[in-house]
C-alpha cells in the first residue's frame, strides 16, 4: 500500500522529510546521475550497484539537458510501480518538466505526450487500443512465422556465408526482426532497409533521432493508407477490419508501437545471445551440440544483459513516497529494468551458482510487468523471431567464432537499450541455400 504524501510509517504529523529526499539532496551529497557516459556501455551491472549502495532502489538522475527524474532499480520498488497505473500511469502529459524542454530535445520521440496510441493512453482509453493490437498479433500463427523467420534468416545468410567472415549485428541481428515484421504488417521487404536505420537513429536518441522518427512515422501513416486500399492477410489489415472505430492516426501509431518495441529489443536479443554462447564456456561446447542451448541462453540474457535496459516510463499522479523518496506530482520515474533484474534481494540461492535464473525462471522484468507490460502475442513473436534466427544461424555456420577479442566488442551508445554495435564473426564459407531476404 501506498503511504499518504502527508505521512510516512513512523513518522509524526509534520515531521521533516527524510535525508534522502531532494529536499535534502544538497547537503546529503545525493548528487544526482547523468544517465550517459561509458560506463553504461562497458559496465552497467557494476554501475548499477554502485547506484543502489550510494543513493538505495530509486535513483536521482538526470536526463540530457540536466532534466531531472527518477531511475527505479529496486526489484520491489519496480513491482510497486508498474502494479499501480493510478498512482503510475504512464501519462507522460503529467510532466513536470514540458515547459523546460527544447522542441528539439532528443529524447522527445521516446518520451511522447499524450500520442492516442496503446504506449501512450491510460485508462479505457489504453485497453481500447490494448484489444485492438492484442487480437490484431493473435492472429500471427506460430507455424507460417517461423517458417517465415526460417526463410528470410536463411536469404540474409545467403549474403555472406560464402565469405567466411560477417558482421552479425548488421547483416543479420538488425534487419532479420525488420524484415519479419515488416512481413507481418503488410510491408514489402524492398522497405526493409530504409525501415531499419529509421528505427535505428530514433531508439539510439541521437542528433539523427528527430529525423527518424520522421521517417519511421511517414512510412506506417502510409501503410495504413496502402492497406485501406489493399487490404490482405496482414497484421495491419486485421487492425483496420477490428470492429471497434479508430482514425487513422491511431492505427498508424499503434503500428509504429508495435514495430518499435519489436525491432531493436528483438535484434539485440539475437546479438546479445549469440554474444554469450560464443563467450562463455557453459555454451561454446554444445554450439554444434544441440539446439538445448538456445533457450538457456536466450533466458540469460533477458535477466542479465537484457536489450531494453531502461523503458521510459511512469508518473507520479501526486506527491508520495517510493523506496524512502520523496516523489513529487508529475515527476517521470524509469523503469530500471536491469537494474531491477539485478537486484540482489531476489537472487537467492547459493551465491556463485547457476541455480539461480538460468533454468527456465521468467520472473525477470524484460518485458516489463503490470497493465502496461509487453502484451503475451507480441512477446511470443519476438522469441520466435530470436530463436528461429539463432538456430538457423547455428545451423548453417556450425563453427562461427568472434573474429576479434571479446573485450573489445562495443556496445551502442545508450543508457536506455543494451545491443552490440558490431558482433565480427568467422566461420567456414558455405554455400547459399536460396532463400529470399
Amino acid at each position: 500500500m501506498t503511504t499518504p504524501p502527508d505521512a510516512r510509517p513512523g513518522a509524526p504529523a509534520g515531521a521533516a522529510p527524510p535525508p534522502g529526499c531532494p529536499a535534502h539532496a544538497a547537503g546529503a551529497g545525493d548528487t544526482a546521475v547523468p544517465l550517459s557516459g561509458p560506463r553504461f556501455h562497458t559496465d552497467p551491472a557494476q554501475l548499477y550497484r554502485e547506484m543502489r549502495r550510494d543513493h538505495g532502489p530509486v535513483v536521482p538522475v538526470t536526463l540530457p539537458g540536466e532534466v531531472p527524474a527518477w531511475l527505479v532499480i529496486g526489484y520491489r520498488e519496480l513491482y510497486q510501480v508498474t502494479s499501480d497505473p493510478v498512482l503510475f500511469p504512464r501519462d507522460s502529459g503529467l510532466w513536470n518538466q514540458w515547459e523546460h524542454l527544447p522542441e528539439d530535445w532528443p529524447l522527445r520521440p521516446m518520451i511522447g505526450q499524450r500520442q492516442p496510441s496503446v504506449y501512450y493512453t491510460v485508462g479505457e482509453e489504453h485497453r481500447r487500443h490494448l484489444r485492438l493490437v492484442q487480437d490484431a498479433l493473435e492472429s500471427v500463427g506460430h507455424i507460417e512465422l517461423r517458417r517465415e523467420c526460417e526463410e528470410l534468416a536463411d536469404g540474409l545468410i545467403d549474403g555472406f556465408c560464402g565469405r567466411g567472415e560477417a558482421d552479425l549485428v548488421a547483416e543479420y541481428a538488425k534487419p532479420l526482426p525488420v524484415l519479419v515484421l515488416a512481413r507481418l504488417l503488410g510491408i514489402p521487404d524492398a522497405d526493409g532497409p530504409a525501415l531499419t536505420k529509421a528505427m535505428s537513429d530514433l531508439a539510439d536518441g541521437g542528433a539523427d533521432a528527430l529525423e527518424g522518427f520522421r521517417r519511421f512515422g511517414e512510412r506506417l501513416h502510409r501503410l495504413v493508407a496502402e492497406k485501406h486500399a489493399r487490404p490482405g492477410a496482414d497484421v495491419t489489415s486485421r487492425m483496420l477490419a477490428y470492429p471497434e472505430a479508430f482514425t487513422d492516426e491511431e492505427y498508424a501509431l499503434d503500428l509504429m508501437a508495435v514495430t518499435a518495441a519489436g525491432h531493436l529489443p528483438t535484434a539485440d536479443w539475437i546479438g546479445n545471445s549469440v554474444r554469450l554462447m560464443l563467450t562463455d564456456e557453459r555454451f561454446a561446447a554444445s554450439l554444434t551440440g544441440g539446439r538445448h542451448s538456445v533457450p538457456e541462453a536466450m533466458n540469460e540474457v533477458l535477466w542479465e544483459d537484457t536489450p531494453t535496459q531502461i523503458l521510459a516510463g511512469r508518473w507520479a499522479a501526486r506527491d508520495t513516497w517510493l523506496g524512502d523518496r520523496r516523489i513529487g506530482a508529475g515527476d517521470m520515474l524509469l523503469l530500471g529494468l536491469a537494474g531491477a533484474n539485478g537486484d540482489p534481494q531476489v537472487h537467492v540461492g547459493t551465491p556463485g551458482s547457476d541455480d539461480g535464473f538460468r533454468n527456465g525462471n521468467s520472473a525477470h522484468f524484460s518485458f516489463s510487468h503490470g497493465e502496461f507490460q509487453c502484451p503475451f502475442p507480441a512477446r511470443e513473436i519476438a522469441e520466435v523471431i530470436a530463436r528461429s534466427g539463432i538456430e538457423v544461424l547455428l545451423d548453417r555456420l556450425p563453427d562461427i567464432d568472434l573474429a576479434v577479442p571479446a573485450r573489445t566488442l562495443v556496445r551502442r551508445p545508450s543508457a536506455f537499450l543494451r545491443g552490440m554495435t558490431v558482433l565480427p564473426v568467422r566461420f567456414s564459407p558455405a554455400p547459399p541455400v536460396g532463400g529470399r531476404a
